[in-house]
């Protein structure tokens, strides 16, 4: 089998053919080449020869140890590649085993498929993976939009990369806080080292000091060999501790520790490690009042708190919504080797009218869902998925917010209407007949159009 490389490669084990068969439709349907693995031995043979972007294994009792082992022998091929289980749901014994042993995710039955969905881009996202003539090079990030707000956070952003301090960035989920991570180290002087993302939601309290730190062997049971935690493997890189507001106060105290002293003690080790690391962190909760309320460490706040990013809800930046739609076709399009032309008027209109609860990430996730039955061309109101146009149909009054996208392409464009199509996507016959649809008219037109009668004295004279 030859690789796409347009799509990421995903080696699939599992034992139940139920659920194999689920988790195949799942990520056939989001764009991802599967390889069905027939036997757990033969997975590291398979990561060897095939350099997959992530590796799925369903584990089940009769297998569980099996399963593990297979996941030592991965990591011996590659310590980086990300492994994610599936279990039946009760399973927890054999998810924090997992976990203990580098298990990057795990789910349980029944399978949550947007969760699914989300861990597999977030995992994707980290594994940077380049063809062999691409290695070294950084990968391609930018903000998109044309807004104010996109501008500035742009310009923040590459001052905060120049001066190596610790970073909190806020804001609500899906606003783009790991791209804003990822961005500060790509511009930073520690860019040619790692950036280890590391959602502190998902990591266990019991097994948080093991993920973070890494583990000496024996330290605990199933702790086989020694492993180094992922403060370590960014080492004279960046670690990003997004959702840092989940953290429990003892796991705050002791990254509190190893910010301020640089060196780190595995669990069961007796000699400190020192650390060259920039800490980034992010968090979608209000972190002061969460200090008030005694959730959060007001040291370990102060210390994060030393550059602050702030990033702004779609909402609050709609006009950056037609640039993110552009920007998620074109990658779809290139994605699948397919040439949808764009979005009608009226989905734009209704797009920009939508609050997008959850920002970028649900507007991306969006275009994703509307590739898995592409339109031969525009994506109209009725191309969009039947739950999303639910979610539209709480959207009040399309047509003020139509009018009021007209009015402000308009006095973008200086009231060239060849310039204001351009920036609505529309044509120029579109932009002439929804001006007499909304009785939009420039004050000075209004005047000519008047009789002599009624125009303003300054004209009659």
């Amino acid at each position: 089998m030859v690789n796409d490389p347009g799509r990421p490669l995903v080696l699939l084990y599992d034992g139940k053919i139920d659920r194999r068969a689920n988790l195949t439709t799942v990520l056939a349907t989001a764009g991802y080449q599967i390889r069905d693995v027939t036997g757990l031995q033969s997975l590291a043979d398979m990561a060897r020869s095939s350099s997959p972007a992530i590796v799925f294994i369903g584990a089940s009792p009769p297998d569980e140890r099996e399963a593990l082992a297979a996941v030592e022998n991965l990591h011996a091929v590659d310590r980086r590649l990300p492994i994610v289980f599936v279990v039946a749901d009760g399973s927890e014994a054999l998810a924090i085993a997992a976990l203990r042993a580098g298990v990057k995710d795990y789910f349980t039955e029944p399978l949550n498929e947007p969760a699914l969905a989300a861990s597999i881009a977030r995992h994707l996202a980290k594994a940077r993976r380049w063809p062999d003539d691409q290695r070294g090079r950084l990968p391609v990030l930018k903000l998109v939009g044309s807004s104010g707000f996109i501008q500035s956070i742009g310009d923040y952003l590459g001052k905060v990369a120049e001066r190596d301090v610790t970073v909190l960035i806020t804001g609500e989920t899906g606003t783009g806080k790991e791209l804003a991570a990822s961005l500060i180290h790509a511009r930073s002087r520690r860019r040619r080292a790692g950036f280890v993302p590391v959602n502190c939601a998902a990591i266990p309290e019991s097994l948080i000091e093991s993920e973070l730190f890494g583990h000496e062997n024996g330290a605990f049971t199933g702790a086989v060999g020694s492993r180094p935690g992922l403060l370590q493997i960014a080492d004279r890189g960046t670690v990003f501790l997004d959702e840092i507001g989940d953290m429990g106060l003892v796991a705050q105290a002791k990254i509190l520790r190893a910010i301020e002293s640089r060196e780190v003690y595995r669990v069961g080790g007796k000699k400190p490690i020192p650390l060259d690391t920039r800490v980034i962190a992010a968090t979608n909760q209000d972190l002061e009042r969460a200090v008030d309320d005694g959730r959060f460490r007001k040291d370990l706040y102060f210390r994060l708190n030393v550059a602050r990013v702030h990033l702004t809800p779609l909402r609050e930046r709609r006009s950056d919504i037609v640039s993110l739609l552009d920007h998620y076709l074109a990658e779809l399009n290139a994605r699948s080797h397919l040439q949808v032309e764009g979005f009608s008027a009226d989905a734009i209109g209704a797009l920009q009218a939508y609050d997008w609860p959850g920002n970028v990430r649900e507007l991306k996730n969006l275009i994703e869902a509307i590739f898995v039955s592409p339109p031969a061309r525009r994506v109209g109101i009725d191309d969009l998925p039947e739950t999303f146009r639910r979610r539209l149909g709480g959207v009040s009054s399309l047509p003020a917010a139509e009018r009021k996208q007209l009015v402000e392409a308009l006095f973008a464009a200086n009231w060239n209407k060849s310039q204001a199509a351009e920036l609505l996507h529309w044509s120029r016959m579109t932009v002439y007949r929804k001006m007499a649809k909304y009785s939009v008219l420039r004050a000075a037109d209004a005047s000519a159009l008047l009789p002599a009668s009624r125009a303003p004295a300054s004209r009659r004279r």
